[in-house]
């Protein structure tokens, strides 16, 4: 490129960011198409959007952004993925490790940017590495060893006198073996005994709690996943019926009603999500971006729901929490 033509860019273009969008628009006739799959629509998807926006990917006018929700229906998941290769999607943004898995299998050119690989991306096959994933899939890893130990160590200070915690876990799930390993082990630092509650249906939710109450759980961990993400408010109505103090690895379920929630800040993901996809845009290849992992961490407490289990949340994870629920 020549000294004029780049003086010439940056007087019409306006800005950086925006041209090479515009000039590969008028090079191929064709509007880059994102897809997305995503479990459902909420603020993470909001974030995602208007991260594209900011960097000039307007749904409908610059950029086609190809939305699709599977809530529950795991099997629709390869439909969909196949979905957005017969789209011809430029990029596909993939939600969660199923939808990570759906896309890999629809297609192995069109680069996947993946949101909370929770399970771990080299040993899945994923990536030959996070710093050079070698592949088409890269994205941001919510896979983060030192969690289990900060939920077990904020539980402790709400229940007092805590011996023995729960953890409600989707075994079936691939990452959940390696969640429950570290759990574990974060436990026996502090001398609490953990016991595995395998949920793989809602019934199995059900009688979860049943088992809760016979071995005279104290608390409960439960796990981000698509099985207790669907049936959050089952959980949250049998905590509260149970008299368990639980915490989860996300804000949605404090939202609902659960007490309390330390995890990813996943709009955050989201948003840096749209940056790789800008990158992919121009020019970058998925197997040179390193796969992520979070900086942004949220601890939230609802205090009605403290008070419907007879707690008093202790000052120090009040002055720790990024949001109270009044």
């Amino acid at each position: 490129m020549s000294m004029r033509r780049r003086e010439f860019i940056t007087l019409v273009g306006g800005t950086a960011t925006t041209w090479p969008l515009a000039a590969r628009a008028q090079q191929t006739a064709k509007v880059p198409r994102i897809g997305f799959l995503q479990r459902n629509r909420n603020e993470n998807v909001e974030a995602f959007v208007q991260a594209l926006r900011d960097l000039g990917y307007i749904d409908g006018r610059t950029a086609r952004i190809e939305i699709r929700i599977y809530e529950t229906m795991l099997d629709r998941l390869f439909e969909l993925a196949d979905e957005m290769v017969k789209l011809e999607c430029d990029v596909v943004m993939a939600a969660a490790p199923y939808a990570i898995e759906a896309a890999r299998q629809a297609t192995s050119t069109i680069p996947i940017v993946g949101v909370d690989l929770e399970s771990d991306p080299v040993a899945n096959g994923w990536a030959r590495s996070l710093a050079r994933p070698g592949g088409n899939i890269t994205g941001f890893s919510s896979f983060l060893s030192d969690l289990a130990g900060k939920r077990i160590e904020l539980v402790k200070e709400m229940v007092p006198g805590l011996t023995r915690v729960g953890a409600l876990f989707n075994m079936s799930n691939a990452a959940e073996p390696a969640q429950w390993k570290e759990m574990r082990e974060a436990t026996a630092v502090v001398g609490i005994e953990a016991q595995l509650l395998d949920v793989r249906t809602p019934a199995d939710i059900v009688s979860a709690f049943d088992d809760a109450r016979k071995q005279s759980i104290n608390a409960l961990i439960v796990q981000i996943d698509t099985l207790t993400q669907s049936n959050q408010q089952l959980i949250i109505e049998l905590a509260t019926k149970h008299r368990l103090p639980a915490i989860f690895g996300s804000r949605e379920f404090v939202d609902a009603g659960g007490l309390m929630s330390y995890g990813v800040h996943y709009p955050d993901l989201y948003r840096r999500a749209a940056t790789h996809v800008h990158k992919i845009f121009n020019g970058a290849k998925p197997a040179d971006l390193p796969v992520e992992q979070p900086t942004r961490f949220e601890l939230v407490v609802n205090l009605r729901t403290a008070r419907a289990l007879n707690l008093t949340v202790p000052l120090s994870i009040l002055l720790r929490a990024d949001e109270v629920i009044e």
